[in-house]
């Protein structure tokens, strides 16, 4: 499975050929073979791309993310069938029940706390840490009583400051919005090539919402983001920051007595979760991870 995530910064003409996508600029032609990509994120609004390749980027299940003039990801070009069995996979989905649901919602909410907490460790920011490891077991299934909340005001404002909002605008909350969306964009993909529904979640059902079950799955991997961003992030939200967001794929981490790229983990963990709402493995056969 490749990872290769190709960034489009420059004014270009995308089309396909004999397996490869070929990029043409003024100056320059580049050649990359299909099998090599994963995700595709256009940079510029200047690009025109032909339709064969649409069509083959599809076929090859890869993402295809298009940003808006600020360069924010705002669409993604995802093939409307991922699987051979897409309708009786979608008929499974539907009959997920309530209680399966909440039950993996409960342990998707606990990985993710679990992953606030070793980041908060790593940073030596012990306490609250401690305060999140406490929390871990108090989740309920379908989190009930919000621990998922209570943990991210302490999480956020213990890594970026009691002042710190989500709701501000600065480049901090635009480097976070991009990668969380980068990391959408993933899950999306994995959730299509495996024939399901994006818009049907186990928590998130927002009406408006296209993506809520890629955004059920991907709250435990948002500490990788914050990670990138608390790293990375030197003032203003710039062209390498976008780069390094955008190349999380490529992040190792520890997986399954090994250490895998973050791509990996991702699949692997989707298919947990999948197999669990399906009943093919106990929810608490969900693998875990962790920073290396």
């Amino acid at each position: 499975m490749s990872f290769r995530t190709i960034f489009i910064e420059s004014p270009c003409r995308l089309s396909y050929s004999s397996g490869y996508m070929v990029v043409r600029k003024e100056d320059d032609t580049v050649k990359v073979h299909l099998s090599e990509i994963s995700t595709v994120i256009l940079q510029t609004e200047r690009v025109f791309i032909s339709a064969y390749l649409l069509s083959e980027l599809a076929k090859a299940k890869i993402s295809f993310v298009i940003s808006d003039e600020k360069r924010n990801p705002i669409g993604q070009y995802l093939p409307l069938y991922g699987a051979h069995n897409v309708s009786k996979r979608i008929q499974d989905q539907l009959s997920w029940g309530e209680p399966i649901k909440k039950r993996v919602w409960q342990r998707v909410v606990r990985d993710k706390i679990a992953q606030q907490a070793a980041f908060l460790r790593e940073r030596d920011h012990l306490e609250a840490a401690q305060l999140l490891d406490s929390l871990v077991s108090e989740v309920r299934s379908g989190d009930t009583t919000n621990r998922e909340a209570q943990s991210a005001r302490i999480y956020f404002s213990t890594l970026f400051g009691k002042g710190f909002s989500r709701d501000d605008d600065s480049p901090l909350n635009a480097a976070l919005n991009y990668g969380y969306a980068v990391l959408l964009s993933m899950v999306n993909r994995e959730v299509v090539s495996r024939g399901y529904l994006t818009q049907c979640g186990i928590c998130h059902r927002n009406e408006y919402n296209q993506f809520n079950l890629a955004c059920d799955f991907m709250e435990p991997f948002r500490p990788v983001i914050d990670r990138q961003v608390s790293d990375y992030l030197s003032g203003s939200f710039d062209a390498d920051m976008r780069r390094a967001l955008a190349d999380v794929a490529n992040i190792s981490l520890s997986y399954r007595g090994g250490a895998y790229r973050l791509g990996s983990v991702v699949s692997m963990y989707v298919q947990d979760c999948l197999n669990a709402l399906c009943k093919k493995i106990a929810v608490d056969d969900i693998q875990e991870f962790a920073f290396k």
